[in-house]
Order: C-alpha cells, then structure tokens, then sequence
C-alpha cells in the first residue's frame, strides 16, 4: 500500500532541496498546478505524471512512491 502523503511529502522536499519552485515544475510536466493536492491515497495520481515528476526531479518513481529511501536512478 503506498501512502499519498508520502509521495506529496517527497516530491515538496526536492523541489525545496533543488530550490525548483513547484508551479513551475508542474508545467514543465504538462501537469496541471493542483497535480500534487490532488494526490489521494484512493484515487492516487497516473503514473506517467509520477514518472515526469520523477524524470524532472532526477529521481526514481520508486523513491517518490516510498518503496526506497533512496532517490538514485538505477540505469
């Protein structure tokens, strides 16, 4: 079971982390800029949209899920 707020949580700190502002993230992924608030443990968010995230963060979606505490990309 992945945990919305985790996911929220990790995408926030990296944006802080990378001082990327959030909005402009967003529209980098062709996200619309509730992307994140919308994010719910039932409905959850697609996953090319965590992908994008994942790919403009250099980090992996495995990371921003919580399944790793680690944000390297395993190529």
């Amino acid at each position: 079971m992945y945990v919305a707020q985790v996911t929220k949580n990790r995408i926030k700190q990296l944006c802080k982390n990378k001082k990327i502002n959030m909005e402009t993230m967003l529209l980098e992924c062709s996200l619309g800029v509730n992307a994140i608030r919308q994010i719910n443990d039932t409905k959850g968010m697609a996953s090319f949209s965590i992908a994008r995230i994942a790919d403009y963060l250099d980090c992996s979606v495995d990371y921003l899920l919580g399944r790793t505490d680690n944000p390297e990309i395993n190529r």
